[in-house]
Protein backbone atom coordinates (compact mmCIF):
# COMPACT_ATOMS: atom_id res chain seq x y z
CA UNK A 1 0.00 0.00 0.00
CA UNK A 2 1.09 3.17 -0.45
CA UNK A 3 0.64 4.81 2.57
CA UNK A 4 1.34 8.16 3.63
CA UNK A 5 3.91 8.53 0.85
CA UNK A 6 2.92 11.69 -0.97
CA UNK A 7 3.39 10.16 -4.81
CA UNK A 8 3.24 12.57 -7.39
CA UNK A 9 0.44 10.88 -9.46
CA UNK A 10 0.98 13.27 -12.26
CA UNK A 11 4.25 12.75 -13.02
CA UNK A 12 6.31 12.63 -17.01
CA UNK A 13 7.77 9.29 -16.00
CA UNK A 14 4.10 7.34 -14.99
CA UNK A 15 2.54 9.20 -17.95
CA UNK A 16 5.37 7.79 -20.44
CA UNK A 17 5.17 4.43 -18.96
CA UNK A 18 1.52 3.64 -18.87
CA UNK A 19 1.41 5.11 -22.41
CA UNK A 20 4.06 2.90 -23.43
CA UNK A 21 2.64 -0.61 -21.69
CA UNK A 22 -0.67 0.95 -23.16
CA UNK A 23 0.30 0.53 -27.00
CA UNK A 24 2.11 -2.12 -26.44
CA UNK A 25 -0.55 -4.39 -24.84
CA UNK A 26 -3.19 -3.27 -28.11
CA UNK A 27 -0.60 -4.42 -30.58
CA UNK A 28 0.11 -7.52 -28.52
CA UNK A 29 -4.20 -8.12 -28.38
CA UNK A 30 -4.02 -7.46 -32.20
CA UNK A 31 -1.42 -10.16 -32.36
CA UNK A 32 -3.08 -12.76 -30.47
CA UNK A 33 -6.47 -12.06 -32.26
CA UNK A 34 -5.04 -12.19 -35.70
CA UNK A 35 -2.86 -15.40 -34.92
CA UNK A 36 -5.23 -17.04 -32.71
CA UNK A 37 -7.90 -16.76 -35.69
CA UNK A 38 -5.58 -18.54 -37.67
CA UNK A 39 -4.17 -20.91 -35.13
CA UNK A 40 -7.89 -22.00 -34.15
CA UNK A 41 -6.49 -21.00 -30.53
CA UNK A 42 -8.67 -20.20 -27.21
CA UNK A 43 -5.66 -20.08 -25.54
CA UNK A 44 -4.25 -17.18 -27.97
CA UNK A 45 -7.78 -15.47 -28.06
CA UNK A 46 -8.04 -15.72 -24.43
CA UNK A 47 -4.54 -13.63 -24.26
CA UNK A 48 -6.02 -11.20 -26.57
CA UNK A 49 -8.95 -10.89 -24.76
CA UNK A 50 -6.52 -10.25 -21.26
CA UNK A 51 -4.44 -7.59 -23.66
CA UNK A 52 -7.41 -5.84 -24.64
CA UNK A 53 -9.23 -5.15 -21.41
CA UNK A 54 -5.34 -4.80 -19.65
CA UNK A 55 -5.04 -1.63 -22.41
CA UNK A 56 -8.43 -0.44 -21.59
CA UNK A 57 -6.98 -0.33 -17.79
CA UNK A 58 -4.08 1.43 -19.18
CA UNK A 59 -6.35 4.22 -20.86
CA UNK A 60 -8.10 3.98 -17.78
CA UNK A 61 -4.88 4.74 -15.15
CA UNK A 62 -3.84 7.51 -17.69
CA UNK A 63 -7.10 9.49 -17.05
CA UNK A 64 -6.54 8.41 -13.50
CA UNK A 65 -3.24 9.90 -12.82
CA UNK A 66 -4.34 13.46 -12.30
CA UNK A 67 -7.73 12.65 -10.47
CA UNK A 68 -8.69 11.76 -6.88
CA UNK A 69 -7.90 9.04 -5.30
CA UNK A 70 -10.95 7.70 -4.75
CA UNK A 71 -11.58 8.39 -8.70
CA UNK A 72 -8.32 6.05 -9.13
CA UNK A 73 -9.89 3.33 -6.61
CA UNK A 74 -13.10 3.07 -9.36
CA UNK A 75 -10.90 3.11 -12.06
CA UNK A 76 -9.05 -0.14 -10.54
CA UNK A 77 -12.38 -1.14 -9.48
CA UNK A 78 -13.67 -1.54 -12.97
CA UNK A 79 -10.50 -3.09 -14.23
CA UNK A 80 -11.03 -5.84 -11.53
CA UNK A 81 -14.52 -6.38 -12.40
CA UNK A 82 -13.35 -6.51 -16.25
CA UNK A 83 -11.26 -9.29 -15.77
CA UNK A 84 -13.97 -11.09 -13.84
CA UNK A 85 -16.13 -11.15 -16.86
CA UNK A 86 -13.72 -12.10 -19.07
CA UNK A 87 -12.50 -14.89 -17.40
CA UNK A 88 -15.77 -16.08 -17.42
CA UNK A 89 -16.15 -15.83 -21.18
CA UNK A 90 -13.32 -17.65 -22.23
CA UNK A 91 -14.28 -20.60 -19.64
CA UNK A 92 -17.48 -20.39 -22.08
CA UNK A 93 -15.44 -20.44 -25.11
CA UNK A 94 -13.00 -23.80 -24.06
CA UNK A 95 -16.50 -25.57 -23.14
CA UNK A 96 -17.97 -24.56 -26.60
CA UNK A 97 -14.63 -26.07 -28.16
CA UNK A 98 -14.27 -28.73 -26.35
CA UNK A 99 -17.71 -29.80 -27.30
CA UNK A 100 -17.72 -28.89 -31.06
CA UNK A 101 -13.89 -29.41 -31.40
CA UNK A 102 -10.90 -27.72 -32.57
CA UNK A 103 -8.06 -28.04 -34.58
CA UNK A 104 -5.33 -25.34 -32.78
CA UNK A 105 -1.91 -25.14 -34.21
CA UNK A 106 1.08 -25.58 -32.27
CA UNK A 107 3.73 -23.95 -33.82
CA UNK A 108 2.12 -20.88 -34.22
CA UNK A 109 0.44 -20.98 -30.47
CA UNK A 110 4.62 -20.72 -29.52
CA UNK A 111 5.44 -18.64 -31.87
CA UNK A 112 3.15 -16.09 -30.96
CA UNK A 113 3.43 -16.64 -27.37
CA UNK A 114 6.94 -16.36 -27.02
CA UNK A 115 7.14 -12.60 -28.75
CA UNK A 116 4.15 -11.81 -26.18
CA UNK A 117 6.41 -12.85 -23.85
CA UNK A 118 9.08 -10.49 -24.51
CA UNK A 119 7.08 -7.81 -25.02
CA UNK A 120 5.18 -8.37 -21.65
CA UNK A 121 8.58 -8.88 -20.17
CA UNK A 122 9.72 -5.40 -20.78
CA UNK A 123 6.01 -3.73 -19.68
CA UNK A 124 6.93 -5.70 -16.16
CA UNK A 125 9.96 -4.12 -16.21
CA UNK A 126 9.72 -0.60 -16.37
CA UNK A 127 6.51 -0.79 -14.18
CA UNK A 128 8.45 -2.47 -11.15
CA UNK A 129 11.02 0.28 -11.46
CA UNK A 130 8.40 2.72 -10.85
CA UNK A 131 8.17 3.58 -6.98
CA UNK A 132 5.40 4.25 -4.53
CA UNK A 133 2.85 2.97 -7.12
CA UNK A 134 -0.76 3.73 -6.85
CA UNK A 135 -3.91 1.29 -6.32
CA UNK A 136 -3.77 1.70 -10.43
CA UNK A 137 -0.25 0.92 -11.00
CA UNK A 138 -0.37 -1.80 -8.81
CA UNK A 139 -3.27 -3.18 -11.16
CA UNK A 140 -1.10 -2.60 -13.93
CA UNK A 141 2.00 -4.59 -12.58
CA UNK A 142 -0.28 -7.54 -11.63
CA UNK A 143 -1.75 -7.32 -15.72
CA UNK A 144 1.47 -7.50 -16.78
CA UNK A 145 2.88 -9.98 -14.44
CA UNK A 146 -0.39 -12.22 -15.01
CA UNK A 147 -0.07 -11.89 -18.77
CA UNK A 148 3.63 -13.01 -18.70
CA UNK A 149 2.67 -15.82 -16.75
CA UNK A 150 0.28 -17.43 -19.42
CA UNK A 151 2.43 -16.80 -21.94
CA UNK A 152 4.71 -19.02 -20.83
CA UNK A 153 1.51 -21.57 -20.43
CA UNK A 154 0.36 -21.03 -24.16
CA UNK A 155 4.15 -21.92 -25.50
CA UNK A 156 3.79 -25.58 -23.19
CA UNK A 157 0.57 -25.91 -25.03
CA UNK A 158 1.94 -25.50 -28.64
CA UNK A 159 4.60 -28.48 -27.21
CA UNK A 160 2.00 -31.11 -26.17
CA UNK A 161 -0.47 -29.92 -29.44
CA UNK A 162 2.49 -31.11 -31.48
CA UNK A 163 3.36 -33.63 -29.80
CA UNK A 164 0.26 -35.18 -29.73
CA UNK A 165 -2.17 -33.92 -31.96
CA UNK A 166 -4.68 -32.99 -29.67
CA UNK A 167 -6.65 -30.19 -28.75
CA UNK A 168 -6.87 -30.29 -25.17
CA UNK A 169 -3.63 -28.77 -24.12
CA UNK A 170 -4.96 -25.51 -25.70
CA UNK A 171 -7.85 -25.40 -23.73
CA UNK A 172 -6.29 -26.40 -20.93
CA UNK A 173 -4.40 -22.94 -20.96
CA UNK A 174 -6.90 -21.27 -22.00
CA UNK A 175 -8.91 -22.19 -19.04
CA UNK A 176 -5.81 -21.68 -17.11
CA UNK A 177 -5.35 -18.20 -18.38
CA UNK A 178 -9.10 -17.07 -17.27
CA UNK A 179 -8.24 -18.54 -13.59
CA UNK A 180 -5.33 -16.30 -13.49
CA UNK A 181 -6.92 -13.40 -14.38
CA UNK A 182 -10.13 -14.22 -11.93
CA UNK A 183 -6.95 -14.47 -9.36
CA UNK A 184 -6.05 -10.90 -10.70
CA UNK A 185 -9.39 -9.46 -10.34
CA UNK A 186 -9.75 -10.51 -6.98
CA UNK A 187 -6.47 -9.49 -6.12
CA UNK A 188 -7.90 -6.09 -7.56
CA UNK A 189 -11.05 -5.57 -5.79
CA UNK A 190 -9.24 -6.22 -2.42
CA UNK A 191 -6.36 -3.83 -3.10
CA UNK A 192 -9.14 -1.37 -3.92
CA UNK A 193 -10.96 -2.24 -0.35
CA UNK A 194 -7.36 -1.92 1.70
CA UNK A 195 -6.74 1.33 -0.06
CA UNK A 196 -10.16 2.43 1.30
CA UNK A 197 -8.97 1.52 4.73
CA UNK A 198 -5.18 2.84 4.30
CA UNK A 199 -6.70 6.38 3.71
CA UNK A 200 -8.68 6.21 6.29
CA UNK A 201 -6.49 4.99 8.85
CA UNK A 202 -8.67 1.88 9.61
CA UNK A 203 -7.95 -1.73 9.69
CA UNK A 204 -9.76 -4.46 7.99
CA UNK A 205 -11.81 -5.73 10.10
CA UNK A 206 -12.08 -3.74 12.89
CA UNK A 207 -15.37 -2.88 14.10
CA UNK A 208 -16.15 0.78 14.30
CA UNK A 209 -17.28 2.73 17.66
Amino acid sequence: MSGGHEVDVGSPEKRKTLWVVLWLNVAIAIGFFAVGYFADSNALLANGLDNSSDAIVYALSLLALTRSRTWKRGAARFSGIMLLIFSAGVIFDAYRRFVEGSDPGGMLMMAMAFVAGLVNLYCLRLLQKMENKDVNMRAATTFSFNDFISNGGIIIAGIVVLITGANWPDLVVGIAVACIALYGGVQILRDTHMDVHDEAGTVHGEKRN
